[in-house]
């Protein structure tokens, strides 16, 4: 199970620290071709999303590799479980109505959560 534990939270963290980095460091017309609710949130509110993106995905890698407070990787898992849901909602209200990458992104969250529990 550890192993993987290690497969699924790598990519979903290698997926949400890029995601992430993008949020922070790019412009919203360099966002825009691929995620087309950039103008829905407020430019500090998307990089604040990009920031708890990065966290996240250290939360999924830095405390099982540490051996120090594990639990911290499942609630990581969570926060991204919640946090699809959220973007889910956001596309459904809007004019962007692909949610595929989110619905996967929801079901892999909540499969690391609970292979976190393993660890």
């Amino acid at each position: 199970m550890n192993t993987a534990y290690w497969i699924v939270a790598g990519l979903l963290a290698l997926f949400y620290f890029y995601a992430g980095t993008l949020k922070v460091i790019r412009s919203r017309d360099q966002l825009r071709p691929m995620m087309a609710w950039v103008d829905r949130m407020s430019l500090p509110s998307l990089r604040a999303l990009g920031a708890v993106e990065i966290l996240g995905a250290a939360g999924l890698v830095l405390p099982p590799l540490s051996g120090t407070t594990p639990w911290l990787a499942s609630a990581a898992a969570i926060g991204f479980v919640l946090l699809q849901i959220g973007a889910i909602a956001v596309h459904l209200t809007g004019e962007d109505r692909r949610i595929a990458l989110n619905v996967g992104l929801t079901a892999t969250a909540a499969v690391t959560a609970w292979l976190a529990t393993g660890l």
